[in-house]
Order: C-alpha cells, then structure tokens, then sequence
C-alpha cells in the first residue's frame, strides 16, 4: 500500500484540532544497546551533523557508535527514574498540563499528544493518534524557544515524512520558535525571581545555551541571534546590568569551532576574575534533561569549584512550572487563532453529510 489509510476511520467522525507537542528525544533505556539505536537516528539525521554523508557514515558507524553508546549509558544510569528518563518524564508532563488547559476551555475539540524527535513516543506514532481521533487541523510545537535548523527545522523534516506517507493530510500550523514571546520571558524571569528569594543572588548569572557549529550561524541560522535576544530580554526583565550576567554555549562536539563563549571554559576562568559565586541557568532547555542535569548541574560544578569558585547553583528548567504552562497555552491559543471551532458547529454531522453517496446500480 502506497499511502498510509487512518486505521478505524468514520466518514461520521467529529473534527478535531490536534496539537503535538514534541522535545528533542531519549532512549528507550539507560543500557548501550537503547543507546546505539538512539545515536544512530540522532547522529544520522544531517540536519544535526552537515558533513558529507559518506565520510560522516564510516565516522559514525566505524567510530563513534562503537564507543559513545557506553559512556552515554553510563550518565543517563545517573539521571534515569523508575518512570522514565527525565526528559520524557517532563514531556509527558507539560502535554498533560497543556491538555488539560486547553480541554477547560474548548473540550473534545482540542487534543494534545507528545513525541520525540529521535527515540519514542515518535513523531508518526503521535500523528497517527491524533489522525484516529479526527484531527483534521494540526499545529505543532517543538519546545525548542529558539529557532535552529539542527532542532526546530529537523522536526519539520519529520513531520514533512510522515505527511508524505499520508492519504488524507490535515492542514499544518508549526510553530517555529518563541525566544522573545512575552509570557516566556516572565516564566523565565519569575522562575529565577523564586530562586533568588529563597537563595539569594550570586556575583554572577550564566545563561548557558547548547552550542552549535559557528559555520552555521555563518550560514545563516538565527539560532545564536535569538539566544542572544533571549538574554537581553531576561537581562531587562530582572534589572541586571551588562556586567552582572553573561550568555555561553555549552556541548560542544568535535574539533571544529562552536559559538563561543564556551561555558565550561568560561566557568574554569571567572575565579581568576574575581568570580565566585555563579548561578547558572538554561533558557533554551523548556525541559531538565541529561545535558542540563549532569552536564550543567554536575560536570561543570566540578569544574567552577576546582578552578577556585565558592558558590555554583544551577537554577532548574521551567519543565511544568505553572507559568510556564500558561505561557505556553498562550503561545498556543495564539496560533489557533481562526482554528477553533463555534460551540454550534456539529463536526459528525457535517462530516456525514458531507459523504452521503449514493448506492451504485450497476
């Protein structure tokens, strides 16, 4: 079969908006088999690494799926819960949260479901529960607040596959980033706020966003722009002057130059600036996950303290703080605008009328 049919479909079916939530992704365990499968999708997607695909294959499969997937395990054996691996946990969370919202003010016309990019629940197992549950208008939103095309674009990319294999296709709304939305900024700021009222303030506030190529920002990805616009605004939000907060890029890989500031190098040398205490925090992370837990809340504490600091403090994730699910139900009904159906409208019976067809006689 050429296309893929909506399995259990009514021609008498209500309809329905759907919005998929979707992160970045997680493997199905913490183990180097569920690791090298993860790897594998990640790694191989060229929207993450833009070499050329046969000198980046034998990289890849001769080189790096036979020695990351280990010690990958081995950090994410130090985050894993009995329910899951955070990131999922936190997904599954702000879905949740998000439905809930959104079901108090438009009902059974609105559904929401959650995937990852890489790893499950997968972006076409998602779209093929929403399609069986009669959504015909689709808006997605990757939890991605700054545009890049290793992350915001490549989730496009798989949604784009999956409609490709699809009869009936509903129409798209994509949200492609929200770095500078309002209600955003004040979670962010609010949730900082908190911090700083049961610990007070540190010499120091680092904004850390995950790093990418500096060719791609040369190239012409926004990404490092609208980090930096993020920054600005939060800066504003909480009256910090210029010298009292500082945006880096964490998670660089390979040999090639990454946006800069480096965050690990930037914490190793503010003790001999006169630098002791940082609070560190990540506006570019919707959800705590392994790069936020181990690598920022753990490795790069080791490292500030060894070089000299006093006082390291990582300030969480948004993940299902209620401003943050409320910025985001916000960011949503925004792009719903013109979407939502009239409480009169009568889905099923449109949808039957609309096939009534008479019986052939020949």
């Amino acid at each position: 079969m050429k296309y893929k049919n909506t399995q259990g479909f009514d021609h008498g079916q209500a309809d329905r908006i759907g919005v998929l939530v979707t992160n970045l992704g997680t493997p199905d365990a913490p183990n180097r088999g569920a690791l090298k499968t993860y790897l594998r999708e990640f790694l191989s997607d060229p929207r993450v690494v833009e070499v050329p695909r046969a000198l980046w294959w034998l990289i890849l499969n001769g080189v790096i799926l036979n020695i990351r997937p280990s010690r990958s395990a081995k950090a994410y054996q130090g985050v894993w819960t009995d329910e899951g691996s955070p990131l999922l946990i936190h997904t599954r969370d702000q879905a949740k949260a998000l439905a809930d919202k959104l079901s108090q003010q438009y009902g059974e016309q609105v559904v929401v479901e959650f995937a990852m990019r890489y790893g499950n629940p997968s972006i076409s197992t998602a779209i093929d529960r929403l399609c069986a549950q009669g959504v015909r208008k689709l808006l997605v939103l990757p939890l991605y607040p700054q545009y890049c095309a290793s992350t915001t674009a490549s989730t496009f990319d798989a949604v784009a596959e999956d409609f490709r294999q699809r009869r009936w296709l509903p129409e798209l709304r994509f949200i492609n980033h929200y770095h500078d939305y309002p209600p955003y900024i004040q979670a962010l700021g609010e949730s900082i706020k908190a911090h700083w009222a049961e610990h007070g303030r540190a010499q120091r506030l680092i904004m850390s966003y995950h790093g990418i190529p500096k060719r791609y920002l040369t190239n012409g990805d926004p990404y490092h722009c609208e980090c930096h616009k993020t920054s600005r605004l939060l800066a504003e939000y909480l009256g910090l002057e210029k010298d009292q907060y500082m945006t880096t890029f964490q998670s660089r890989f390979g040999r090639e130059e990454w946006l800069r500031p480096y965050t690990d190098e930037t914490l190793k040398a503010l003790p001999d600036q006169g630098v002791h205490e940082v609070q560190v925090v990540c506006p570019g992370f919707s959800a705590d996950c392994l790069e936020t837990i181990e690598e920022i809340g753990e490795e790069n504490r080791d490292y500030f303290l060894h070089a000299g600091g006093k006082r390291y403090e990582y300030i969480e994730a948004l993940n299902s703080q209620p401003a943050h699910i409320d910025a985001l139900l916000s960011l949503v009904q925004q792009h719903l605008n013109g979407w939502t159906l009239s409480e009169d409208y009568d889905g099923r019976k449109a949808r039957a009328d609309a096939y009534t067809y008479p019986e052939s006689n020949g």
